[in-house]
């Protein structure tokens, strides 16, 4: 997702980006890391008489960055995004109740049917 004159630019597919875009990026993420490793080792080499246990951290860190770099940048291409929820859930349907019958709550409208005896009972009338 890019912006241009601050207008957000939405991804419609489910398509991966682009091999060149990619690799970029990646590529962007080691140049990133070995500047993160060079630094560290300038300043363990500049604090080592000065402050030991902040050079040690900075040495270990400038030891232990190219690897984790490597197996980052060597990671492979991102996963497939998840397609878009391009539909709207529709909304849910509203239940309409049974009619109430007559005589015992067992009775049901199959009774009817067969022809049991039950009937239906009106709905109080509002107008009254």
């Amino acid at each position: 997702m890019s912006k241009q004159n601050n207008v957000p630019v939405f991804r419609i597919t489910a398509a991966r980006q682009g091999l060149h875009e990619d690799v970029r990026s990646r590529q962007r993420r080691y140049v990133i890391a070995m500047s993160v490793r060079t630094l560290s080792v300038i300043l363990a080499v500049t604090l080592w008489n000065v402050e030991r246990p902040v050079a040690l951290v900075a040495l270990v860190l400038g030891i232990g960055l190219p690897y984790i770099a490597v197996v980052i940048a060597n990671g492979g291409r991102e996963k497939a995004p998840a397609p878009p929820a391009s539909l709207v859930p529709a909304p849910s349907r509203l239940v309409i109740a049974p009619p109430r019958y007559e005589g015992s709550a067992a009775s049901a409208p199959e009774d009817m049917a067969t022809g049991s005896g039950t009937t239906l009972r009106p709905e109080p009338n509002d107008a009254n």
